[in-house]
């Protein structure tokens, strides 16, 4: 989140710095220095601040790239993707903070062992969504937490869905992760599959899954 695009949104809301001020509970010359850039942009504000002055999610600022991801309980996934419009949650209200940033979601939920099918599902989606976000945070994270196979499967399948917008961010994403493929196999967030539906699934699934060395036959029309 740059400052920049701070200021530029809230002149086109055509507010104050003294009502934005307002609006995020802070003070004014705190406010004015977030703008100016003499002063980072916090975290836990950056949130309240695109809610207030209807930013992309995808510039909430993120976490140092890190070993340990923060648990998120598949309600709050479910509440996440329904708050960055996925339909199939759009329903849900949110019962607690979540992460708004879609990068920041789609490790959470890649990094579950066992994750509902549902909830794998709206992961393309919000690829294709939100393709403007930080690729190179979500791909160095996905990396260090060797989920790239996982979430090149999903470029893949967000690919699919044809959004022009997306199509250059997507084709890159996927160049750079196809550079970084693990040759082990894995599973779509399904690592308790049973050893007979594994062999089923490595014979069936789909030739990106298989190019990916994983173990699902999810594909873009599910």
């Amino acid at each position: 989140m740059e400052p920049g695009q701070v200021r530029q949104s809230r002149e086109q809301l055509g507010w104050t710095q003294q009502q934005t001020a307002q609006r995020l509970g802070v003070s004014q010359p705190y406010y004015s220095q977030l703008e100016n850039g003499s002063r980072p942009i916090p975290r836990k504000l950056s949130g309240v601040l695109q809610r207030v002055l209807n930013l992309s999610p995808s510039l909430v600022v993120l976490p140092p790239l890190s070993a340990a991801v923060p648990a998120v309980s598949p309600r709050e996934l479910a509440e996440g993707l329904g708050s960055l419009g996925y339909p199939g949650f759009v329903h849900l209200k949110a019962t607690k903070a979540i992460p708004l940033n879609p990068a920041q979601l789609v490790v959470c939920a890649l990094a579950n062992d066992d994750l509902d099918p549902r909830l794998v599902e709206g992961l393309p989606w919000l690829l294709s969504q939100y393709a403007d976000l930080d690729w190179t945070w979500l791909i160095g994270q996905c990396c260090v937490l060797n989920l790239q196979n996982r979430l090149g499967y999903l470029v893949v399948l967000a690919q699919g869905y044809g959004r022009t917008e997306s199509a250059v961010p997507l084709t890159l994403a996927r160049l750079a992760l196809e550079r970084s493929r693990l040759a082990s196999e894995d599973t779509l967030c399904r690592s308790s599959m049973p050893e007979a539906e594994r062999k089923w699934v490595r014979k069936w699934r789909p030739p990106h899954a298989t190019h990916w060395n994983l173990l699902t036959t999810m594909t873009v029309e599910d």
